[in-house]
């Protein structure tokens, strides 16, 4: 087996965070463009911070900002974003037998920082064959990198909002679609993410007229199961 590309904790770290660097980038007009639609949409300022430090969900926070200016209920808003955010189910699966072995104060923050960006970086570096005892601080430095920045991001919206006029109009929301092109382009080399991926694709595209954005939730409930169905027939084919 090849030695440890990291020999030490704080080199993981210091590689994870600058191999997210990418990343980091292309969530920052993503951040900034969050920060600027929450005040309209009826989040004071502490609240709007307060989500991106508690959720840390882009994708989630931006539909809960459209269902909360719609005027829609709690609970559909609390159903919506679990519904969205079923996809980490397949992150989480696709990392634990690199993590089963940390205690939970590893385990617990590492879900809750686990994000797409994240998952992409490092499952890459999981999936390098050197014998590093260090990958999870990889992982960390990873996670602190992409929190630091969607919160500092999501700050300079708010700021920005309330300084430069109609900001949310400047089509920095394509962001977000660039980005999670370049994060699941690369990760479609197998058939369960490729399946996934265009079964969620299909879905989103037949609903999309539906309300509440319930075209979204169910693409992202048919991914998660397709996903899932394909990863377990090929388990046990490999048996």
């Amino acid at each position: 087996m090849p030695e440890a590309r990291y020999p030490h904790p704080g080199s993981e770290a210091w590689c994870g965070a600058r191999d997210s660097l990418p990343m980091l980038l292309g969530a920052a007009p993503f951040g900034v463009i969050f920060g600027t639609l929450a005040g309209p949409s009826g989040l004071s300022a502490t609240a709007t911070l307060a989500m991106s430090l508690c959720v840390f969900a882009g994708s989630s926070q931006f539909i809960a900002l459209t269902l909360l200016a719609s005027g829609t209920g709690l609970a559909v808003i609390l159903l919506t974003t679990l519904v969205v955010n079923l996809r980490h189910a397949l992150y989480s699966a696709t990392l634990l037998p690199h993590v089963a072995g940390l205690r939970q104060r590893w385990r617990i923050p590492l879900a809750f920082w686990l994000t797409d960006e994240t998952f992409a970086v490092v499952s890459l570096r999981y999936g390098e064959p050197d014998t590093s005892p260090h990958k999870h601080w990889y992982y960390l430095g990873s996670c602190l990198a992409m929190y630091s920045n969607w919160f500092l991001w999501t700050l300079a919206g708010v700021l920005l909002g309330r300084s430069i006029p109609r900001l949310e109009h400047l089509g920095l929301e394509f962001a977000m679609a660039a980005t999670f092109t370049g994060i699941v382009v690369p990760m479609l080399r197998r058939r369960p993410m490729l399946a996934a991926a265009l079964g969620a694709a299909a879905v989103a595209l037949a609903g999309r007229w539906l309300p509440y954005k319930l075209g979204l939730m169910l693409a992202a409930l048919a991914g998660v199961v397709i996903g899932t169905a394909l990863e377990a027939l090929e388990a046990l084919d490999a048996k």
